[in-house]
């Protein structure tokens, strides 16, 4: 799923004012101040005012790749990457038969893992349909299968009230009308086909329209891999008449509702202070591929904790994603990671609801800042250096300090430090800190005040009776 070319645009987008036409079309000379700021997130990102608020809430969510790919179990995109000839990757759909799929399974891990909705892959790039599709033969109904998978998968989350969201690859290896050209993400032409850019989007439309009216509520429509950047707002103009709870990334045929940075690619995104349109960064368990592969390799649990803590704490939504194998399971060593990340987040997750973001708070080297009321969360996002954390310009001691993490209490101090002897001014220090025990983690302190936060800097004069460092 890497998407070098596209994400320099992507990486763009993520960080450009945004506002929805619907949002628009309400006139904002008839709101009052109280009225408008209801319509923003605390950390100023405008809201849609209407029923796709609910990005706003649910913040993390699964995105599962899946299709033939799985089977192989090398990467999503086998057959571009290992030179797969067309007619030999097609015999792939008569193997397709996942008969240990369980869609209650993968939403039993999904909500343990804290998750509160779930991105699927209805078609990835070999243009392989995870539904029963009239537009094309190459889908799971005509595999010994025969089910239909997202039909199935809808009907669960709608009964457990979870949000859907639907991904679909623009680009397309199997439609002959698909202008492949050898561009990235795309295969060489091929003799076979009848390339027809006019016939595809005709092709492509009725795919979507079939997707956002026979499922029940959509929430959400995740495109991918629009090589041609071809421009054509209609379409997403029929997925909100069609489905107007649902969200759309900006990878489509416009720019969308939200950002989408993805992996590590974008350091732009990653080390931006805040964001001024929605954002959902997009990350996968495994290092290889997005899509099942047999022999992968993971990620540590302290790098995605760090990167899904980065982009929360800057009131922004993530995507963690797994790939299931052929037979329809998620792999355990992918389970196993969720769920310890879920354990983690169960713990911490107050630092990133109803929060604002300040990370300019404090001064102190990779920690990250939330703020509610006179409630400070820090971050500490970074590997620390030490078991001692400096929060200068704070020189207030909290009334009550936590380690979310464990729920225990934390050391602080207000004193002057050797390395501040130039000014003379003492400063809040977190001491004892369990850097070590927690190595492969992120840890969060909650500090609670008794003023508020604007006061919890006092201005002091040099004086020798400030008490030193022990």
């Amino acid at each position: 799923m890497k998407r070098r070319d596209v994400l320099k645009t992507a990486a763009a987008l993520a960080v450009t004012p945004f506002v929805s036409p619907l949002a628009n079309a309400v006139s904002l000379s008839s709101r009052n101040v109280s009225q408008e700021n209801q319509l923003k997130t605390s950390s100023g990102i405008k809201r849609f005012g209407d029923g796709r608020d609910w990005f706003f809430e649910k913040r993390y969510g699964m995105f599962v790749h899946w299709g033939l790919y799985s089977i192989p179990g090398w990467h999503e995109q086998h057959q571009w990457r290992a030179r797969v000839a067309r007619n030999e990757y097609e015999k792939l759909a008569q193997q397709w038969n996942p008969v240990k799929f369980n869609t209650e399974q993968w939403l039993d891990l999904m909500e343990e893992a804290g998750m509160k909705y779930i991105t699927i892959t209805t078609k990835h790039h070999d243009g392989f349909c995870l539904w029963h599709t009239s537009q094309t033969k190459f889908s799971t109904a005509n595999t010994p299968y025969k089910k239909d998978i997202i039909g199935m998968l809808a009907d669960a989350c709608h009964k457990r009230k979870i949000p859907l969201c639907l991904y679909y690859s623009i680009a397309d290896w199997n439609h002959p009308n698909y202008p492949n050209q050898g561009r990235h993400h795309e295969l060489p032409s091929q003799p076979q086909d009848s390339p027809d850019w006019d016939k595809y989007m005709e092709f492509l439309k009725a795919q979507v329209r079939e997707l956002c009216t026979n499922y029940g509520e959509i929430h959400g429509f995740w495109w991918d891999m629009n090589v041609p950047q071809f421009k054509d707002p209609s379409v997403n103009d029929m997925i909100r008449k069609l489905q107007p709870m649902a969200v759309i990334n900006n990878r489509g045929f416009d720019e969308g509702d939200f950002g989408t940075p993805e992996r590590d690619y974008d350091n732009v995104a990653s080390e931006a202070k805040s964001f001024e349109r929605m954002t959902e960064a997009c990350q996968s368990v495994g290092m290889e591929s997005w899509g099942f592969k047999k022999d992968e390799d993971y990620y540590s649990d302290r790098h995605l904790i760090s990167s899904i803590d980065r982009y929360q704490s800057r009131d922004a939504n993530y995507l963690l994603n797994v790939g299931p194998t052929g037979e329809g399971v998620i792999p355990q060593e992918a389970a196993a990671i969720l769920r310890r990340i879920g354990q983690w987040k169960k713990k911490v997750d107050e630092s990133y609801q109803n929060v604002q973001t300040d990370s300019t708070f404090v001064n102190a080297s990779g920690v990250l800042v939330t703020r509610r009321d006179r409630t400070l969360y820090i971050h500490l996002n970074k590997v620390p250096v030490g078991s001692g954390l400096k929060l200068k310009p704070i020189n207030v001691l909290p009334s009550k300090a936590v380690l979310l993490n464990t729920g225990k209490p934390i050391d602080c101090v207000v004193n002057l430090s050797p390395s501040d002897h130039a000014t003379q001014q003492p400063f809040l220090r977190l001491r004892n800190l369990p850097v070590d025990e927690f190595a492969n983690t992120v840890l969060i302190a909650k500090l609670e005040f008794d003023r508020p936060l604007e006061e919890v800097v006092l201005t002091t004069k040099s004086d020798s009776s400030i008490e030193l460092t022990k």
